[in-house]
């Protein structure tokens, strides 16, 4: 049996040695043309290739989804799913909360994943019936039932395109506010990994990529928590490689808070 989670934790340790000595010295971010969200570096280049030629090397005639090198479809029923930095803005512009991650899918089914936290010295992994660890310390999402007890995490991007859509969100985001004890932000996967912790009762976010959620998704439901879309259907990721340009919703969280989260939010968009 090949051992997936022991070639994605020797490549994040190596790609995050490249993260942290890049971290505060990115002296150039652009803004990706079809997106003012998304930020690109050259560090976020330098490890993507790194990753995407460990893949190929080690897993031939997989599939690969990159964030920055695109599709690379090999027909295969395994692809691989890369953010070579998931948060460069706050990468860009030297916040610690960024992360790197790589994940697998079996057909459309999560089954391996990793998330680095390079700031922090930490990765999260996790294969499919094996539990989540970090950095060898097994992973449970909290115990907390109770809404109002809860720290939540949103991650929210303006939409200039649709700016009712954002001040749509921005009142649903009130209400979800009012149910909870505090609300907090770091919009990117540092705060999914503090969900599979159990220091945050759930993480939102209605904008996100393909390989912003395989990863993560693996570590969240192996820490005993519900990963789905925002409004509580499974995640679709069928015929992955179809997907590089879909837009993906999130609600990731322990399973009562998600249930509890799910009434505010229908009750707000219906």
């Amino acid at each position: 049996m090949i051992d997936y989670t022991a070639f994605i934790t020797e490549v994040l340790q190596e790609v995050s040695g490249i993260a942290v000595q890049n971290f505060g010295k990115v002296t150039s971010a652009t803004t990706k043309t079809h997106d003012n969200n998304q930020v690109l570096t050259e560090t976020d280049i330098e490890i993507g290739n790194y990753i995407v030629s460990a893949i190929k090397k080690s897993f031939p005639n997989h599939n690969i989804i990159d964030e920055e090198a695109g599709v690379i479809n090999n027909s295969s029923q395994y692809t691989w799913v890369v953010d070579p930095i998931d948060g460069t803005s706050n990468f860009a512009s030297g916040i610690p909360t960024y992360c790197i991650m790589i994940g697998l899918l079996n057909g459309g089914i999560p089954i391996a994943g990793g998330v680095a936290i390079p700031s922090f010295h930490e990765i999260c992994i996790a294969e499919k019936g094996k539990g989540a660890f970090c950095n060898g310390k097994k992973l449970h999402v909290t115990t907390e039932e109770n809404l109002l007890r809860c720290l939540v995490s949103y991650g929210i991007d303006g939409h200039q395109e649709d700016p009712k859509f954002t001040r749509d969100e921005c009142a649903l985001l009130a209400d979800i506010i009012l149910g909870i004890r505090n609300l907090r932000t770091n919009n990117s996967n540092y705060d999914s990994m503090l969900v599979a912790k159990g220091s945050l009762g759930a993480w939102l976010n209605r904008t996100t990529r393909i390989w912003d959620n395989v990863a993560p998704q693996i570590i969240v439901e192996e820490a005993g928590g519900l990963y789905t879309d925002f409004f509580g259907k499974p995640m679709d990721y069928t015929y992955p490689i179809s997907k590089a340009e879909n837009n993906f919703t999130v609600c990731a969280a322990a399973p009562t808070i998600h249930g509890k989260l799910q009434e505010i939010i229908h009750k707000n968009t219906s």
